[in-house]
C-alpha cells in the first residue's frame, strides 16, 4: 500500500470496532502513527499486529479524557496532523415518547458533544504545533432527513454537519480543515444484528435494497472516504459533508423498477 501519511500523526475516536477500526488500520498500513481511542477493550483488538497504532482507553464524551489523548499524542508522538472524530451510539429505534431527555442525554454526548471535544483539543494541538491539519466527523445520512436513525441519534448527526462547517469557519486562517463524513448502510455493530437477521432468514440480497447498488456498504469504504478527505488530495475541501451511501440520499421515495427499462406504474 501507498505511505502516503508516512510521518503523519492520526488520532481516532472509536477506534475499538467498525469503521473506526477499519480507518485506524488503515492510516497505519499507509504509514501513520495512529493513536485509536476507544472506551472498552476494543482499540487494543485494532492494535494487534500493528506497532504503529497505539491503543488508548477512553470515553469520547468526557472532556477530562479527550484532553489527555490530545496531550498524550503530542507528547508521546510530537503532533497531531489528523483527528478523526469517529466515536458514537445508536440510542435505538425507540419514538419520541418512549425516549428521555436523560436519553438524548446520553446520545448527543458521545455523538455531538464527543465531536465538539476533538475538534476543541484535536485543533489545538495543530496549533501548538505550528501547522495545519485535517479534522473529519463521522455524521449520518441519518443526519440529512428522517428515516435512518431513532430520533436523537438522527439529531446528533445533523448537528455533527453543521458543527463540521462551523469549525471549519471558526479555524479560518489556521490551515486546519474540518469536514464530515456521511455513510449510508454499513455493516458494523450497530447494524450488525439487521446485516445477520437477513442473512439468517436467506434474505440477504435485500439488504441496501434502497440504495441504487442494492448492497450495504463496509466499514472500509467509509475509512477509505476518511482518509482521502484527511489527505493532500482534498487540500481544497472544507466544511463539506460528504455523502458515502450508494446513491440512496439522491432520490425521494418512489416505486422503483426491478429491471431496467421496466415501468414502475
Amino acid at each position: 500500500m501507498s505511505q502516503r501519511f508516512a510521518g503523519r500523526t492520526v488520532v481516532v475516536t472509536g477506534a475499538g470496532s467498525g469503521i473506526g477500526r477499519a480507518t485506524a488500520r488503515l492510516f497505519a498500513d499507509a504509514g501513520a502513527n495512529v493513536l485509536a481511542m476507544d472506551i472498552g477493550e476494543g482499540a487494543e483488538v485494532t492494535a494487534e499486529g500493528y506497532t504503529s497504532i497505539i491503543p488508548v482507553r477512553g470515553d469520547a464524551g468526557s472532556e477530562n479524557d479527550l484532553a489527555a489523548v490530545f496531550s498524550s499524542a503530542a507528547k508521546d508522538l510530537g503532533k497531531v496532523d489528523i483527528v478523526c472524530a469517529n466515536a458514537g451510539i445508536s440510542g435505538g429505534m425507540a419514538g419520541l415518547f418512549e425516549q428521555s431527555a436523560d436519553d438524548w442525554a446520553k446520545v448527543l454526548q458521545v455523538n455531538l458533544i464527543g465531536a465538539f471535544l476533538a475538534i476543541k483539543y484535536g485543533s489545538k494541538a495543530m496549533l501548538d504545533s505550528g501547522h495545519g491539519g485535517a479534522i473529519i466527523c463521522t455524521a449520518s445520512v441519518a443526519g440529512l432527513r428522517a428515516g435512518a436513525g431513532g430520533p436523537a441519534y438522527s439529531a446528533s448527526k445533523a448537528g455533527i454537519i453543521n458543527l463540521a462547517q462551523t469549525a471549519a469557519q471558526q479555524l479560518t486562517g489556521t490551515g486546519i480543515r474540518v469536514n464530515a463524513v456521511c455513510p449510508g448502510l454499513i455493516e458494523t455493530g450497530m447494524t450488525q444484528s439487521l446485516f445477520d437477521t437477513a442473512r439468517n432468514r436467506g434474505r440477504e440480497d435485500k439488504i441496501g435494497q434502497l440504495n441504487p447498488l442494492q448492497r450495504g456498504g463496509q466499514p472500509l469504504e467509509i475509512a477509505q472516504a476518511i482518509a482521502f478527505l484527511a489527505s493532500d488530495d482534498a487540500s481544497y475541501v472544507n466544511g463539506h459533508a460528504l455523502i458515502v451511501d450508494a446513491g440512496l440520499s439522491s432520490s425521494l421515495p418512489f416505486a422503483k423498477a426491478r429491471k431496467l427499462g421496466e415501468s414502475s406504474f
